[in-house]
């Protein structure tokens, strides 16, 4: 299965609220949901992450096996990971 990158996968989109953003490479507003630019940098999420799980039945929910708490932490595909220090990319 293809995922396509969007705006809002990009590590210099800023968002403003839920449909547009800033660009820190432009300092253009671009809409969230348009495909990814030439300079697009990924953005670290727990989907891309070796230690995300989803919960058997659903793609929309999961848990981090990194946690070092029992039970493990709730975790969604969309949040963004940039200051987990156990985040490990695919």
């Amino acid at each position: 299965m293809t995922t396509k990158l969007n705006h809002r996968d990009c590590a210099n989109f800023a968002p403003i609220d839920v449909t547009k953003g800033i660009c820190h490479l432009t300092k253009d507003i671009v809409l969230a949901d348009t495909e990814q630019c030439a300079d697009f940098a990924r953005l670290p999420k727990c989907a891309n992450c070796k230690e995300f799980a989803c919960t058997p039945g659903t793609s929309h929910m999961g848990h981090c096996n990194a946690s070092a708490h029992e039970p493990k932490f709730f975790a969604y595909p969309d949040m963004a990971a940039v200051t987990c220090d156990r985040y490990a990319a695919l």
